[in-house]
């Protein structure tokens, strides 16, 4: 079965979350009240409402890194992540927590990956691969 995922969490501002979300990343606003946004966020739904975003820490050990925990991800095709790194990289909008990198290589499931956070502290990870058949790789 395959579906798309829904998510919602806090922010300070919406406005201030339209122009990170939908100018920086490219997400389409979908319905909107005066408390909170959907977003097309790469295919998913992403609910962000006005209120104090979740505690976040850097507990989440994957290889020599310690990632925010919680955090939110996406993965997306490697020449549509490329393209997303370099064009973070060139806003210089965005402090990353992790900077883009390839981690796994050379291994099954080798993967591009970059982490940072949006205005209100909530960690996003953006994963690229070759094949998203190797997403599961063993």
């Amino acid at each position: 079965m395959k579906s798309i995922f829904h998510l919602a969490y806090h922010v300070h501002d919406l406005d201030q979350a339209r122009q990170f979300y939908c100018g920086l990343l490219g997400c389409e606003e979908g319905r909107s009240t005066t408390t909170w946004i959907d977003l097309d966020f790469f295919g998913h739904q992403l609910s962000l409402h006005l209120g104090e975003p979740f505690s976040v820490t850097n507990t989440g050990k994957v290889g020599k890194h310690m990632v925010p925990m919680p955090h939110l991800g996406v993965i997306l095709q490697m020449r549509d992540w490329q393209q997303l790194a370099d064009s973070l990289h060139a806003s210089g909008a965005v402090q990353f927590v992790l900077e883009p990198q390839i981690r796994f290589a050379g291994e099954p499931g080798e993967q591009a990956t970059m982490f940072f956070l949006d205005p209100f502290g909530n960690p996003i990870e953006v994963k690229g691969f070759q094949q998203l058949e190797q997403v599961y790789a063993k």
